[in-house]
């Protein structure tokens, strides 16, 4: 599979190749983490023996416009943990592991609290798409940033999948409070900057968000993907939503959990064949506790011939 950027650097282009080869024949375990101390992997380990293939890492506290004196004891200890993860990231990258980073941006402009909220901040996305606008300035400073702390990992082509814009379906987070159409057409926008003007060659372009209105387009997605939250104790291969995924394109293209609170059911799967290439499960409770999944449930995954864990290998 070729990736949308044709100028892809070599470890890019040979991991999307690996996930374009993985759907049907098994499915890469992932793990999200936001903290430094990253206690998730830590009570994999403990309880399989094993790590996941994938890391999430989270970007939140490197927002240039965090208002901490307005944060809450909540925010505030969430922008603090996060502080530093990027070079944990960097540290797995060359280790061969594969990276996922989200990033809940806090608002360009204005705000409180938990900025990436639409309740705390009046950002509008739609005055980003217009020419001269503060908003859009405000946009265009905080990816000049961005691409600066993206660098290391181009000079080393380690390849990461970049995830902005996520779960624009809904209107919780800024960039999606005037429907996932503005959203795509952000995520174009940052598709034409990074690898335009800073080329980050090294970025899998992940789109997330399951409709079809607001599909950026073939030219610019390298891998769709979904956020989804069934009910607890549900067992499931994520058939249904694996279908609206594939409703949206004709293209080829992996198909990714790129947010999980209940892990698939390895049996179901190897059973369906669902080809999804990977998986990643929240962080926090959903692994720390057996609120979401149990012990027994991590075992059985990454038990499974049918899963990949670290170190990938591809």
């Amino acid at each position: 599979m070729e990736p949308v950027n044709k100028n892809a650097t070599p470890n890019a282009r040979r991991l999307l190749q690996y996930l374009s080869s993985m759907g049907g024949s098994g499915i890469i375990t992932g793990q999200h983490t936001q903290t430094v101390a990253m206690e998730e992997i830590g009570e994999i380990r403990k309880i399989t023996g094993r790590e996941p293939a994938l890391r999430g890492f989270e970007l939140l506290s490197y927002s240039q416009n965090i208002r901490y004196e307005s944060g809450d004891t909540a925010c505030r200890t969430e922008i603090d943990e996060n502080r530093g993860t990027l070079a944990q990231a960097l540290a797995f990258g060359r280790g061969g592991g594969i990276l996922a980073f989200t990033w809940h941006w806090f608002s360009p402009m204005g705000g409180f609290d938990k900025s990436f909220y639409s309740r705390n901040t009046d950002f509008d996305p739609e005055r980003v798409l217009q020419e001269g606008t503060p908003e859009r300035a405000a946009f265009y400073q905080e990816l000049d940033v961005m691409a600066g702390y993206l660098k290391p990992f181009l000079l080393e082509d380690i390849p990461i999948l970049w995830r902005p814009f996520h779960e624009s379906e809904g209107d919780w987070f800024w960039w999606g409070r005037k429907g996932p159409a503005v959203a795509a057409r952000l995520f174009r926008m940052l598709y034409e900057y990074f690898v335009g003007k800073y080329s980050l060659h090294n970025l899998i372009w992940v789109w997330n968000c399951p409709l079809a209105e607001g599909y950026p387009g073939d030219d610019v997605v390298d891998i769709l993907s979904c956020d989804c939250y069934v009910e607890k104790g549900t067992k499931t291969d994520y058939q249904k939503e694996y279908a609206q995924l594939r409703s949206l394109t004709r293209a080829e293209k992996p198909m990714a959990l790129a947010e999980i609170g209940i892990l698939p059911d390895m049996e179901l799967l190897e059973k369906s064949r669902m080809p999804w290439c990977y998986y990643m499960t929240w962080s926090k409770g959903f692994v720390l506790t057996e609120e979401f999944n149990s012990h027994k449930a991590l075992e059985k995954v990454y038990g499974s011939a049918y899963a990949v864990t670290f170190p990938a290998g591809y």
